[in-house]
């Protein structure tokens, strides 16, 4: 589940490292990519199988790895990243976007790719995690990666586990690339 490609392992109380999760979800992935080629805090990527073939198909892949500390992608069955977590590196997880697929996996606890690894894992230990679903909302408009734009009506099954999600202990769901630049600064303090 986890082979790194390069890092830096820095990360400090001044520049806190966080652990970020990124899914096989379009929506908002030019979004977070575009916010984290500019974060002001330091962070490692853990990389769904999906969100690496996006991060390919969109020609994002080259700036989002460079702007990070260190990459891991989802190839073995093991997970020797998720140790990093126990370590102490971290101040905080964050899974931006994830799909109503990997929420449907958070909430029923079934950790069988890297980051809904890295989500159960977090939860064990208590670390804050805040998460950006794919679908949120009853109607919501996307413009994609491709520029195309789209609304969207989620499952009322996706809608109910991205509720149950919202009241998992150490957990906030936001529903906007705002509301998650505002809960990562309340989180780390920037």
């Amino acid at each position: 589940m986890g082979a790194e490609t390069h890092g830096k392992d820095t990360g400090s109380q001044s520049n806190p490292l966080i652990a970020w999760g990124i899914t096989g979800g379009e929506f908002y992935l030019r979004e977070i990519v575009q916010f984290l080629t500019g974060a002001p805090f330091e962070f490692d990527l853990f990389l769904s199988r999906a969100a690496e073939e996006l991060l390919n198909r969109y020609a994002m892949k080259d700036r989002l790895f460079e702007a990070s500390n260190r990459v891991y992608h989802d190839v073995h069955a093991s997970a020797p990243p998720i140790m990093r977590l126990f370590s102490g590196k971290y101040r905080l997880l964050v899974v931006a976007p994830a799909t109503s697929n990997t929420v449907a996996k958070m909430v029923h606890g079934i950790a069988d790719t890297l980051v809904t690894n890295m989500f159960a894992q977090a939860g064990k230990i208590r670390l804050r995690t805040i998460v950006l679903p794919t679908d949120h909302s009853e109607v919501q408009v996307f413009t994609t990666v491709s520029g195309r734009v789209i609304e969207v009506r989620p499952r009322k099954i996706d809608l109910e586990n991205t509720e149950r999600l919202a009241t998992m202990a150490a957990v906030t769901v936001v529903k906007s690339i705002e509301e998650l630049n505002r809960a990562i600064s309340a989180e780390i303090g920037i």
